[in-house]
């Protein structure tokens, strides 16, 4: 690792990350208008391989979490940390996703609700890299 790069910061953040993911897309929050738009079905949910999914749902969390704490170096705050990790969430990755789902014409509630979830992901990882680098 380069010099001040904190792994613990990046195991942290990456975990917050898939856990977030876990929350967001669970019966308490979204799963229900997440599975109605993107079309999914119960026999479709339970019919994945668990391994698979989670295990790769975090690995990209890490990847997303090393990535950013590369990015974002040593100088930042928690607070810096968090504006920056919103940034990205919004301006970056949810916009993305939103070009795709314009061409893809995926329902606005979709966009929202992944959107969203990048949002939140990325204003965690950010502030939990810059409290910690």
């Amino acid at each position: 690792m380069p010099e001040g790069i904190n792994i613990i910061a990046i195991l942290l953040s990456s975990v917050s990350g898939f856990m977030i993911g876990g929350l967001w897309y669970s019966p308490v929050l979204f799963q229900k208008p997440w599975m109605r738009h993107a079309g999914m079905t119960d026999e479709m949910v339970k019919g994945g391989n668990p391994a698979i999914i989670f295990g790769g749902a975090w690995l990209l969390s890490l990847l997303a979490s090393v990535a950013f704490a590369f990015f974002m170096g040593t100088e930042f705050t928690w607070a810096t940390g968090a504006a920056v990790g919103a940034t990205a969430g919004i301006a970056w990755v949810a916009g993305s996703l939103g070009v795709n789902y314009l061409f893809e014409r995926k329902p606005l509630p979709l966009f929202v609700i992944n959107g969203g979830y990048f949002v939140v992901q990325y204003t965690i990882i950010g502030t939990i890299i810059g409290a910690l680098q």
